[in-house]
């Protein structure tokens, strides 16, 4: 089953499954979850269609505005902050001008496994100051031209942190 025509059903391998508890967890707030005999495959890889190979899972675009001197120092010392704190990590160099469908100045981190994102997302949550993120997954998907795929990845998909840019999504 398909969500308005493009989203694949999220319980897909659960249709047969108990139906899930109305019991309340000792907050008295939240659920009591049914049990499972281990932990979910995504805390260790990441999900189809992320992909799992050069290109990493997904890319952080930590924009600034170029003409605010503030915020340009700022994203500079940020940069260097997670070049020393995260050097597992593709960090790219740090732009001064739009590039790309990105609108203002920014630089760019590539994360590859689950236990990375949650680190530098969660780090980053704290660390970003007065700067914006666009978090957008890369996917390796057949059956659709790369443009199409690159487009969603940056809407659809995307998450932010932060004031929202606009993007030309024509050029991808």
């Amino acid at each position: 089953m398909a969500y308005a025509g493009k989203y694949p059903s999220p319980l897909a391998g659960y249709e047969n499954a108990e139906p899930l508890p109305e019991e309340r967890a000792e907050d008295g707030k939240s659920f009591v979850n049914p049990k499972n005999d281990s932990l979910s495959k995504a805390y260790t890889e990441f999900v189809d269609p992320l992909d799992k190979g050069r290109k990493g899972g997904f890319d952080v675009h930590i924009y600034y505005l170029q003409e605010n001197k503030d915020q340009a120092e700022y994203a500079r010392a940020l940069w260097e902050r997670i070049r020393r704190e995260f050097p597992e990590l593709r960090i790219y160099r740090l732009w001064d001008r739009p590039v790309g469908p990105h609108p203002v100045a920014m630089f760019e981190v590539n994360l590859f496994t689950p236990a990375q994102f949650g680190a530098f997302i969660s780090w980053l949550a704290i660390y970003r100051g007065p700067l914006s993120a666009l978090i957008h997954p890369n996917t390796v998907e057949s059956g659709e031209g790369p443009d199409s795929v690159e487009r969603r990845n940056h809407s659809e998909r995307a998450i932010w942190m932060g004031e929202r840019f606009p993007l030309d999504l024509g050029i991808l």
